[in-house]
């Protein structure tokens, strides 16, 4: 995950000690009232607070059912094994329970031993081929779920990762859409205790049908108690996992700051920036204090977890010892034989472990089906995010307008590009100019069809480009953008973005000198099959300016019909920044080029330059014209090049300041 772009500053200071506590602990505690108001509207909260018995026992169905139907589609052989593996346990434990009676009969009745011990093996025999037959079939059932388990997860994670990469860009300008994506990356992982909690679930549910057939046959009026018995720690159960789920979910952005610090306070690219600005004191004291809060959350939750279970424990171990004094008073009064007596202890010990299985294992199965479900309403709320537009296949742009075009993030309060009207021409090189915050990068991502405008249209060729497919038309579009992606990849396929055209590697050349990477790509160790990434055997780890040419490869060796390139020198020196600037015209022969950029200087190539101010064009003409005329532009380009050369100091100049 990169935070470098995403996440916010941490802060400035030497050490954690400068900061008072007071301010340390107000924004702790403002960060607690924000995230506990945020998740007060939030489904999973309202569904976490909302957990009892009763919703229990009527989404464990549907929650086996959803396992059930995940692990269908990984691996549907292993899944009937597991069913028909679950039935034959239940089977033979019912024929061991039975085979108990006789066992016991024969044993207890009156008669020469050798002729009771006759009259026993059958049922012997019976008790030991169950117990084989189970043991076997528990061996296979641990190997086909764990043949399960990470084919489960890996379906999650895949149709997490589907989700994600086929939504609209603006999806993750929606407030709260990466908190609900990591939740969800949860969901994911734990996709795979699900079956194993299924399994136990169901084992604990064929065990439990087993045992009460055989004690209902000894004796009905024992199963309703032995049950009754079993509620208060269903219920301490359901409580406890109630409370660890909302725990975690209160959690839920702490956790995702903690993570953003330890990527900062690890990762290379923030290394210097650490020990020149003497932050790693701050850093380890903001995240101990973090880290605090969760623990203290972990440990409530836990604390809490076990007051119920004893709560729970204590009164079923209450109502089991009315069952076990009803069983003492039915062989009291005659009305259960010895040999059935028997027979119902070990039906009782069956009965009674598979119920608290039953109840502990739906309380874990009930706790990952919350996780689950945030899993499941991510997935469709991605799914209401979908890349889902036209299926016109456009061909590569001659004009690309939009009309009165206007655009707002969601939860903003200002338009970020107010009625807009432009078009940008193949064979036209466009730049967009501004301050920080004037809508160019936001107007370059519309005219892309990255985004679908709020009102107004931006078409190609007339094709309005929420009609088009996306896929097809992204394939005419090549960008530079301000953050661009460093892959851990080779560098041929950094280039070619794992898109190779039939020129193959001489098309990668001739990128890579258009851009200059040429030099870049000359001096790696294996060429084009270089791995860029030093945390890896045979990587190498590219500088800022050298990952930027790059970047402008990649572009480059797209055959596309717009181009768009936004701050794409930034980190080169003059003379590689000369040389792209150079080539830029003949680039914009056979495309649109929309060029986005503060240096001003760089835009004189310009056929025509577009200056916005908060969305608006508020100037448009060539650098001679804007130049001329009073306006923004003129101001800028003033306060640019208003850089005096100094002075050489001489020796005199100095003694003069020494003596005054």
């Amino acid at each position: 995950m990169n935070y470098q772009s995403t996440a916010a500053p941490m802060g400035q200071g030497s050490s954690a000690d400068e900061e008072p506590a007071s301010a340390v602990s107000g924004m702790d505690e403002e960060l607690d009232v924000r995230s506990l108001t945020h998740f007060m509207g939030d489904s999973r909260w309202a569904a976490g607070t909302s957990i009892t018995a009763r919703q229990m026992a009527r989404r464990l169905p549907q929650l086996v059912g959803r396992s059930l139907k995940l692990a269908w589609r990984a691996d549907r052989p292993s899944v009937l094994g597991l069913l028909v593996c679950q039935v034959l346990s239940g089977v033979s434990q019912a024929f061991g329970l039975l085979a108990t009676t006789g066992t016991i009969t024969a044993l207890i009745s009156s008669g020469r031993i050798s002729e009771r011990l006759w009259a026993a093996w059958p049922s012997v025999v019976v008790l030991a081929s169950a117990a084989g037959l189970r043991a076997v079939l528990t061996i296979t059932v641990t190997w086909l779920s764990s043949r399960l388990a990470p084919q489960m997860s890996q379906e999650a994670q895949l149709a997490l990762l589907d989700a994600a990469v086929n939504a609209e860009l603006a999806a993750y300008d929606s407030p709260g859409f990466n908190d609900r994506k990591e939740a969800a990356e949860r969901g994911a992982q734990v996709v795979q205790d699900l079956i194993q909690e299924g399994q136990d679930l169901i084992s604990a549910v064929a065990s439990l049908a087993a045992g009460a057939a055989v004690l209902t046959a000894a004796q009905p009026l024992l199963l309703p108690l032995l049950i009754l018995a079993a509620l208060p720690q269903g219920v301490a159960q359901v409580q406890g996992a109630k409370v660890t789920y909302l725990a975690a979910l209160k959690m839920a952005g702490h956790r995702r700051m903690l993570s953003a610090l330890r990527w900062h306070m690890s990762d290379t690219y923030a290394a210097d920036q650490i020990r020149a600005g003497t932050m790693a004191g701050f850093l380890l004291g903001k995240y101990r204090q973090i880290t605090d809060r969760v623990t203290a959350s972990e440990r409530y939750a836990v604390a809490e977890s076990s007051k119920k279970a004893l709560i729970g424990a204590a009164a079923g171990g209450l109502a089991s010892s009315l069952v076990w004094a009803a069983l003492i008073l039915l062989l009291a009064t005659g009305r259960m034989s010895v040999a059935s007596a028997g027979t119902a202890i070990l039906a009782l010990r069956t009965v009674t472990a598979s119920v608290q299985g039953l109840v502990g294992g739906g309380a874990r199965m009930f706790r990952t089906g919350m996780y689950l479900d945030d899993w499941s309403r991510f997935l469709d709320e991605a799914g209401g995010y979908r890349l889902q537009r036209g299926d016109i296949v456009p061909k590569p742009p001659g004009e690309v307008r939009a009309e009165d075009l206007t655009y707002r993030y969601e939860g903003a309060e200002r338009n970020a590009i107010d009625k807009v009207t432009l078009a940008v021409r193949r064979g036209e090189l466009v730049a967009l100019v501004g301050e920080n915050g004037s809508g160019k990068t936001t107007l370059a991502k519309l005219l892309t069809g990255l985004y679908l405008p709020t009102t107004g249209t931006v078409t190609w060729d007339g094709v309005v480009t929420g009609e088009m497919d996306p896929t097809a038309a992204w394939q005419h579009v090549a960008m530079v953008p301000q953050e661009y992606a460093r892959w851990p990849l080779s560098a041929r396929q950094n280039i070619t973005l794992g898109q190779p055209v039939p020129d193959g590697d001489a098309a990668i050349h001739a990128a890579c000198t258009a851009s200059g990477a040429d030099d870049v790509v000359d001096n790696l160790r294996s060429g084009l099959a270089t791995l860029l990434a030093r945390e890896w055997l045979g990587g190498e780890e590219l500088s800022g300016g050298q990952w930027q040419r790059i970047a402008l490869a990649r572009a480059f060796h797209r055959p596309a019909g717009l181009l768009v390139m936004d701050e794409p020198t930034a980190a080169l020196d003059a003379r590689a920044e000369h040389r792209i600037f150079s080539g830029l015209r003949q680039m914009a022969a056979t495309r649109a080029v929309v060029l986005v950029t503060h240096r001003l200087t760089n835009v004189a190539i310009a056929d025509r330059i577009v200056v916005l101010h908060r969305g608006r064009i508020i100037q448009q003409g060539t650098f001679t014209e804007l130049v001329a005329e009073e306006g923004l532009f003129k101001d800028l380009w003033q306060l640019q090049n208003d850089r005096g050369i100094p002075v050489p100091r001489t020796e005199s100049s100095e003694e003069t300041r020494a003596h005054s």
